[in-house]
Formats: C-alpha cells, sequence, structure tokens
C-alpha cells in the first residue's frame, strides 16, 4: 500500500438542509480530525445556529430565507442560484461528503446540484443520505426515492440510512429526540468511518489511493460498523456490520470492492484477522480489489470494532421474507454493537423537517 495520507488530503463535508446541517453539528461536537465542515442550508434561521464554520444560505433570492416549503424543485433552484459560491466552497478538496436527509426540500432538490459541482471539481464525492419515516408519508418517501435516484447520478459513492428501521432497533420508549440524534450519529459515523480508515495510523494502512481505487464510480454502497467483545470478537463484529439493520441494503453480496478496517487491543490475533476476513471476503466478487488496516489502540483490550464499506451493491427491492430477517437481525444486534460508545443523555433537537418552524415556513 503506498504512503499517501488523507490527512495531507483536503476533505470537507457539506451538511444539506436542515438534516444535513444536524449531522453537521454532531460531528463537529464529536470531532473529526483533518476535515473542514460547511452549511448549506435555505433556512436562515437554522443556518444561524449552526457550528459549521462555514455558512451557505441558498437561494436568498428565491427563498428570503424562509426555506424550500418541502419543495425540491425550489431547493434545487436555490442551489443553481448560489452555484457561484458554492463552486468556490468545492474547489481544491480530494474528498467531499454531502450528507442530508432525503424527502425535504432542500436537502432533496439541492443536494444532487452540490454533488455535480463537486465531481466537475474532481473531488471524490460520497453521499451519505437519510429515508424518511413511514409515518412522514408516501409524499415525502416518494420524494425521497427519486432525489436518491438523482444523488445516485451525480456522486462516486451513495450510503443510504433507513430511518423506519431505526424504530426496528431502538427502544420503543426512547424519547422521540433522542432516536433522531441516533439519525445524526449513523450520519456521523458513516463520515468517521471512512475519514479514520486512512487517517489513524495504524499497524496496516490504508491511504487514500486504496480509498480512491475502491470508491470511484461506486455507486451503491454499504457503510457499517460492528463492536463485538469476548470470544471470536473479530468474527462476531463482522456479522454485526454484515447485518446492519440501519442501512438500506437488504444483503450484501458481489460487492464490487471491500474496504475493512480492524480497530482492536492489543491482544487482536493474526487469526481473529483472518477468519473475520474470509466471512467477509465471502461478499465480494471473486475479482473485487479488497483492502484491508489494522489500528491497535491498548483501551479497546478485549474489544474490536471494523468498519466495512462494500461497493457497488446492486438495487433490492425487498420479499417479505428479506425484510423479516432484517427485522429478526435488528432486534438481535444492539445500539451498542451497531454504534459504540454512543451518548443518549446528551440534549437533543428534533429534525427540521419536524419542528414548528419549519411547518411554519414548509
Amino acid at each position: 500500500m503506498g504512503t499517501e495520507r488523507l490527512d495531507k488530503a483536503r476533505i470537507k463535508v457539506i451538511g444539506v438542509g436542515g438534516a444535513g446541517c444536524n449531522a453537521v453539528d454532531r460531528m463537529i461536537q464529536i470531532g473529526i480530525p483533518g476535515v473542514s465542515f460547511i452549511a448549506a442550508n435555505t433556512d436562515a434561521q437554522a443556518l444561524l445556529q449552526s457550528e459549521a464554520p462555514c455558512k451557505i444560505r441558498l437561494g436568498p433570492g428565491l427563498t428570503h430565507g424562509l426555506g424550500a416549503g418541502g419543495d425540491p424543485e425550489i431547493g434545487r433552484r436555490a442551489a443553481q442560484e448560489s452555484q457561484r459560491l458554492l463552486s468556490e466552497v468545492v474547489q481544491d478538496a480530494e474528498m467531499i461528503f454531502i450528507t442530508g436527509g432525503m424527502g425535504g426540500g432542500t436537502g432533496t432538490g439541492a443536494a444532487p446540484v452540490i454533488a455535480h459541482l463537486a465531481r466537475e471539481a474532481h473531488a471524490l464525492v460520497i453521499g451519505i443520505v437519510t429515508k424518511p419515516f413511514l409515518f412522514e408519508g408516501p409524499r415525502r418517501l416518494a420524494a425521497a426515492q427519486e432525489g436518491i435516484a438523482q444523488l445516485q447520478e451525480e456522486v462516486d459513492a451513495l450510503i443510504v440510512v433507513s430511518n423506519e428501521r431505526l424504530l426496528e432497533v431502538v427502544n420503543h420508549r426512547l424519547p422521540l429526540g433522542i432516536a433522531f440524534r441516533v439519525a445524526d450519529e449513523v450520519l456521523r459515523q458513516g463520515v468517521q468511518g471512512v475519514t479514520e480508515l486512512i487517517t489513524h495510523p495504524g499497524l496496516i494502512n490504508l491511504d487514500f489511493a486504496d480509498v480512491k481505487s475502491v470508491i470511484s464510480n461506486a455507486g451503491r454502497t454499504l457503510m457499517s460498523i460492528g463492536h463485538a467483545e469476548g470470544k471470536d470478537k473479530a468474527l462476531e463484529a463482522a456479522r454485526v456490520a454484515l447485518e446492519n439493520p440501519l442501512m438500506d441494503i437488504e444483503t450484501v453480496q458481489e460487492a464490487e470492492g471491500l474496504l475493512v478496517n480492524f480497530s482492536g487491543g492489543e491482544d487482536l490475533t493474526l487469526a481473529e484477522v483472518s477468519e473475520a476476513m474470509d466471512t467477509l471476503a465471502q461478499t465480494a466478487k471473486p475479482d473485487a480489489p479488497i483492502f484491508f488496516g489494522v489500528t491497535i489502540d491498548p483501551e479497546l483490550r478485549g474489544r474490536v470494532q471494523i468498519t466495512l464499506i462494500a461497493t457497488g451493491l446492486k438495487e433490492q427491492s425487498a420479499s417479505p421474507t428479506a425484510r423479516h430477517a432484517a427485522v429478526t437481525s435488528a432486534r438481535r444486534h444492539t445500539l451498542a454493537e451497531l454504534l459504540g460508545d454512543f451518548h443518549f443523555a446528551e440534549p437533543v433537537a428534533a429534525p427540521a423537517s419536524l419542528r414548528p418552524e419549519a411547518v411554519r415556513v414548509g
């Protein structure tokens, strides 16, 4: 593997719309080294509250800072109005993440426009977005599906997280705000999971060239993290990562590329890594490129975390049988296994689409 480190590259994360800006705030609070953060929104009030050092008010002449009214076409036109500013922001970046919630106005409409500009600037572009809950209605879900299809055409890799599956994992008595914070956390881990594959020096390193070779023009992608401890911890972490019920992928099969990173204590053995990699490799095509890295952290003694990125996955329509299997898998794994050390007691804001002021402006 090469010596080019991603921390020498320029990485930017652009949060688009209410959900995207919430996710960016979460990333800033947790801290992701070596990453620049940008918040882009049509809602001026929400944008003012963002912690991002760079804020872009989309379409001020079109929306007057009052949001997109839940209309993706307004979101698209707003981004086009602000194209000059957006083009400046995406310059000189080697990797750009675009994160947001699909189904509303700004995220759905503006994200594909921003992704197109980022690709024109020759960046490696990764979309990480959420699909809405079913209770948000068929209209919003249909808008999300169309937005995902449009975004898919403009990014190198697209990771889709299902909010609906969040209901199958979290305790039903978990407060609404904290449940939405879990959704923000999944988006945050999507970005951090990719960048930390190569920003963290390890026993075996991945580099930017490895990531680019697998992710360029990768299409639908799964990014998943599995945590486990005790006997067979690496193998179990691999299984958790493959069965992650929060991802909008029923099964991982015939992947065109794999990126895998192991983080474990000094007790992590070569045999454990080999066994886990054998399991993960079975999900890829025979000639698929597979890269892996290993990071040793003494504080993880007895535990292991696996970050898995599987690319080039085919679109899958869930049959009732597959759907039942996904639900069963979701209930078998705990949030601790899927998200690691997640702090549920933190103050939480509901997504922009469900806030009273968001309803007022649309």
